[in-house]
């Protein structure tokens, strides 16, 4: 890290300004030789500066250059950034007179990556930055500020916290046992511990869970035969004529999706080709495409027809999502019922019209219900979203489950001490105060190039 980066950290294009981030310990120097004035080793630190940025002599663009000087800044680095106007040729070029006097161009995420390797920031505050930057509702919004702020991180420090209590009293006990003044630490106080660790973790876990929901959103998949409606149940949702929808069996045959905001959750939805046999060699891509989404959605909709009897292939999709988290949609219940619902969960079941876009909120009404969406939306949006940080936390507690065990057996304490260092070490990953290089270099890559 011993190099001066640099790249344009706005989106490139036409715009009012660009801006143009250099960090490292030469950024001053390196910036001030494209200068006019030549004077920004001379000026305050955390100022705007008003220059031209000069190729030799020619004029580049007038700009305004803050200049950060370390350690308060971002990276801990020295850091200049330099507002140009916006525009694909004057940004590049700039770029690439810092290029030629000495900066390499930043990979991506390499100057978050930085402020995490100089002690900025954690990781869990890394990737709250790259989730703030792709956040599309207000709770996601504020569930990235959370891990971005340190709220979340700080879950993670007081139980490495309340280990390391637990350690250094059994390593006294061990190491001085002649001493009276000390705490002796028997397994009854241990295993109470170890169970105040296990619900802490627990919580944590329960509350992630909705934390990857407002991150990511609800994968919604729209199944059933052709023909009962699967189209407009999506027009229906996302307001808009997105599907075509006719009258001919089989019109979709691949998947149509969109998006929708339910309470500040994001629903990813996808109406997919009807199921059925078929000679179609399109069509049956189509289908093999539909039955592959079940498996991968947190949510799937068996759409069935209310004027039409039941059918094998739609016992046999039912059968397809038992295991799955589901939803029955009857669609058309402004035709005559023929349909017979004795045999299915009411609890399931939700009654609707397509085409006449009835039964729509209760839908949405049911899939809130479902997700708990409501107490997502009032709660304390302090959770670990990253699937890392959640499988790493996941691990910890099979170690604490094992060591609650292990003093159930009567096992020595020494060598229940070996797992709690363990779930110390994992829990030190998901912050990023343990890790590997390789590590860093997968997550960092993930960010935008720039930031």
């Amino acid at each position: 890290m011993n190099d001066t980066i640099a790249a344009i950290s706005t989106a490139l294009g036409v715009g009012a300004i660009s801006i143009i981030r250099v960090s490292g310990n030469d950024a001053v120097t390196i910036v001030n030789k494209i200068t006019k004035n030549k004077k920004l080793d001379k000026v305050s630190s955390h100022t705007i500066n008003y220059d031209y940025i000069i190729d030799e002599n020619e004029i580049i663009d007038e700009v305004l250059i803050s200049v950060m000087l370390a350690p308060k800044t971002f990276t801990k680095e020295n850091i200049v950034e330099i507002n140009c106007h916006g525009g694909i040729a004057t940004t590049n070029k700039v770029l690439e007179l810092l290029l030629i006097n000495g900066c390499r161009l930043a990979e991506p995420g390499e100057f978050t990556k930085r402020a995490f390797l100089n002690g900025r920031i954690d990781l869990i505050e890394a990737e709250g930055i790259m989730d703030l930057i792709n956040s599309k509702t207000e709770t996601s919004r504020n569930l990235a500020i959370n891990q971005l702020s340190g709220k979340t991180s700080k879950l993670i420090h007081d139980l490495r916290q309340d280990i390391v209590e637990i350690l250094a009293n059994i390593e006294v006990n061990i190491d001085y046992p002649e001493y009276e003044d000390i705490e002796v630490l028997t397994v009854s106080m241990l295993s109470n511990k170890i169970v105040d660790i296990k619900n802490k973790i627990t919580e944590i876990l329960k509350k992630s869970e909705n934390g990857k929901i407002v991150k990511e959103g609800i994968n919604l998949t729209i199944i059933g035969r052709p023909n009962v409606g699967k189209s407009s149940l999506l027009n229906c949702l996302l307001e808009q004529n997105k599907a075509i929808v006719t009258d001919i069996a089989g019109t979709t045959r691949d998947c149509v999706e969109g998006t929708i905001n339910l309470d500040g959750i994001i629903i990813n939805i996808t109406d997919t080709a009807g199921i059925r046999k078929t000679d179609d060699i399109v069509e049956s891509i189509g289908v093999n495409k539909s039955i592959d989404l079940i498996s991968k959605s947190d949510l799937v909709i068996l759409l069935l027809n209310n004027n039409e009897k039941l059918t094998d292939e739609d016992i046999e999709l039912l059968n397809k999502i038992k295991d799955k988290n589901y939803l029955i949609v009857i669609n058309k219940t402004d035709l005559e019922t023929k349909i017979n619902l004795e045999h299915f969960d009411t609890n399931k079941i939700v009654f609707i019209s397509a085409l006449n876009n009835i039964g729509i909120e209760d839908l949405k009404n049911k899939i809130k219900e479902i997700f708990n969406l409501e107490k997502i939306e009032t709660s304390d949006l302090t959770y670990l979203t990253n699937a890392r940080s959640i499988s790493l936390l996941k691990q910890s507690l099979n170690l604490i489950k094992d060591i609650k065990k292990g003093i159930d057996n009567n096992l020595p304490i020494d060598m229940l001490e070996i797992d709690l260092k363990n779930v110390w070490n994992l829990l030190g990953n998901i912050i990023g105060e343990t890790y590997e290089e390789e590590l860093l270099d997968q997550l960092f890559s993930q960010f935008c190039l720039g930031k």
